[in-house]
């Protein structure tokens, strides 16, 4: 007859095993939960870190905003088209970078905003009025993501954290 403490008993290993499977399960789950990004107050300093680091100052910055540009128009040849007013048939040309700098200074105070969320829809609200009046496409917002997310991990190597940037992308974005 098996009983709990029996150490033979095919009935009560298959429980303990049971119960084993059920509690990695468990722990998997708290783990995956625990791991899942939002873009929460730490990730949005991390985040801000980041972006710090990424797009710098002077030529850094420079050179950073044409890499995502580059990524753009490698993505989405036909963008260039939305960007005939500022030169985008020529990323090199004096009018585009002013206007890849007026972007990207529009990202970087969003950037700067994560934490200040009045101030951050504030921000957002202008930068949507301004693309809706210009009618782009809500498509170039994932094309511009896309880019981003491919240039900042030459910039930032190991200190690149994917899941955190699409987490505070798509908070900006939406």
């Amino acid at each position: 007859r098996c009983t709990v403490l029996s150490r033979r008993c095919p009935e009560v290993e298959r429980q303990r095993d049971v119960m084993k499977t059920a509690v990695v399960l468990l722990l998997a789950a708290m783990v995956a939960y625990a791991s899942a990004k939002e873009c929460d107050k730490l990730t949005r300093l991390k985040i801000k870190g980041q972006w710090n680091r990424a797009y710098s100052s002077g030529e850094d910055r420079e050179h950073f905003a044409e890499a995502v540009w580059r990524a753009i128009f490698a993505q989405a040849p036909e963008a260039r088209n939305l960007f005939t007013r500022v030169g985008g048939d020529d990323t090199g040309s004096p009018k585009f970078h002013a206007h890849a700098n007026r972007v990207f200074a529009g990202f970087d105070i969003a950037i700067k905003l994560l934490d200040q969320p009045d101030a951050l829809k504030a921000q957002l609200d202008h930068l949507a009025q301004q693309h809706a009046s210009r009618n782009i496409p809500d498509n170039y917002y994932d094309v511009f993501r896309s880019a981003l997310l491919h240039v900042l991990p030459a910039q930032l190597g190991r200190c690149y954290d994917r899941e955190a940037w699409i987490a505070c992308f798509n908070l900006v974005a939406n």
